[in-house]
C-alpha cells in the first residue's frame, strides 16, 4: 500500500511524524479516512478516537479539538489535545467531560449550548469507545 507523510501536533509536542498507510481521524461531520493521494481539504475535528495505520500495530489517539489538513504533502493534524490511548484513563476523560459540561451551563446562546451539548455527548461516546479498545489489548 502506499504511504503518505503524517504529522500529529498538540500544544506541548509532536506525537507523530512519518511515513503512513491510512489515518482515520474523528471529523466534526463524521469519522473520515485518508489515504495516499487523497484530496487536499481542512476539517475540523471533534473529541474521538484518531487511529494511525503504517507498520504493525495501528496507533490509536485520542483528540480534541484542532483541525485536519490535507495537502500535496500528506495530512497534518493540530489538535488542542492529543494523548496515546494506552495513556488515558477513564478519570481524564471524566475531567474534559465536566469541563464542557460546564461550558454548556455557561454557554448564553442557542448555538453555544448546541454546540456544547454535542461535545459532552461527543466525550461520553470516546469514554464508551475506550472501555472497548482497552478491554480489547
Amino acid at each position: 500500500m502506499a504511504t503518505f507523510t503524517f504529522d500529529l501536533v498538540s500544544p506541548e509536542r509532536q506525537l507523530f511524524s512519518g511515513p503512513v498507510e491510512q489515518v482515520v481521524v474523528p471529523g466534526t461531520d463524521g469519522d473520515f479516512g485518508v489515504l495516499a493521494g487523497h484530496a487536499p481539504f481542512v476539517a475540523a475535528i471533534r473529541p474521538g478516537i484518531l487511529t494511525v495505520h503504517g507498520s504493525g500495530q495501528p496507533q490509536r489517539l485520542f483528540v480534541r479539538g484542532g483541525f485536519a489538513e490535507v495537502s500535496g504533502s500528506g495530512l497534518s493534524v493540530l489538535a488542542e489535545t492529543a494523548v496515546p490511548v494506552e495513556q488515558l484513563d477513564v478519570a481524564m476523560i471524566d475531567k474534559e467531560v465536566t469541563k464542557a459540561e460546564e461550558a454548556l451551563a455557561d454557554a448564553t446562546s442557542q448555538d453555544a449550548k448546541t454546540k456544547a451539548a454535542e461535545v459532552v455527548d461527543q466525550l461520553k461516546a470516546v469514554k464508551l469507545a475506550l472501555g472497548t479498545l482497552k478491554s480489547t489489548h
